[in-house]
């Protein structure tokens, strides 16, 4: 799948999800988000209704990545992580994405859920909501409580508290120049 593409899922996490697309868009980075049905509209965990740019039919899920800048990202939320990974066709892109050389992101609990039908995670170092790591470390992942980790072509964020931090190390991985200018434009200073 080419681009940089947000699932949405009804249940989803209101601030994983919309505080990455605006890290991201803030950096100049052409964002879309899809909506797993055959409509664009997709409620909240906090029933907020969102409008998508593109349903999952409309988007060529089966075409191959042209690298690590293309992501397919995966925001936490209850029940939205749940009906992420039960909808079949977007985790069988998900993983011919990975397999093709594209990028994949997941924070809150959607490295326990999602991430987890991956073939292989041996050696992967992943962070996520408590309670969501034990799927992944049984098949030998490294659950490391930070923010947000980056281990090769896979980018984890712990909470909807780090995601700003989580979509900012997707933005570090795309265009590293543009970070320093997003978190000065947001107050985001080191102290």
């Amino acid at each position: 799948m080419k681009g940089i593409n947000i699932f949405l899922a009804d249940g989803f996490e209101d601030v994983e999800a919309l505080a990455t697309n605006d890290v991201l868009r803030r950096g100049g980075l052409d964002v879309n988000i899809v909506s797993i049905y055959d409509d664009t509209a997709v409620s909240s965990s906090h029933g907020i209704i969102v409008d998508a740019d593109f349903t999952l039919d409309e988007v060529e899920l089966n075409e191959t990545p042209d690298g690590p800048g293309d992501f397919m990202i995966f925001p936490g939320g209850m029940p939205g992580t749940r009906n992420l990974s039960a909808c079949e066709p977007l985790m069988d892109a998900m993983r011919a994405h990975y397999a093709g050389g594209g990028s994949l992101a997941a924070i809150c609990a959607a490295p326990g859920l999602v991430l987890n039908h991956l073939p292989d995670v041996q050696g992967l170092e992943f962070t996520c909501f408590d309670g969501f790591q034990d799927a992944l470390t049984a098949r030998g992942a490294v659950f490391t409580p930070k923010p947000a980790i980056r281990s090769g072509r896979i980018i984890t964020g712990r909470s909807a508290g780090h995601a700003v931090s989580f979509a900012l190390e997707i933005l570090s991985a795309l265009k590293p120049e543009k970070v320093e200018d997003v978190r000065k434009a947001m107050y985001l200073w080191t102290v």
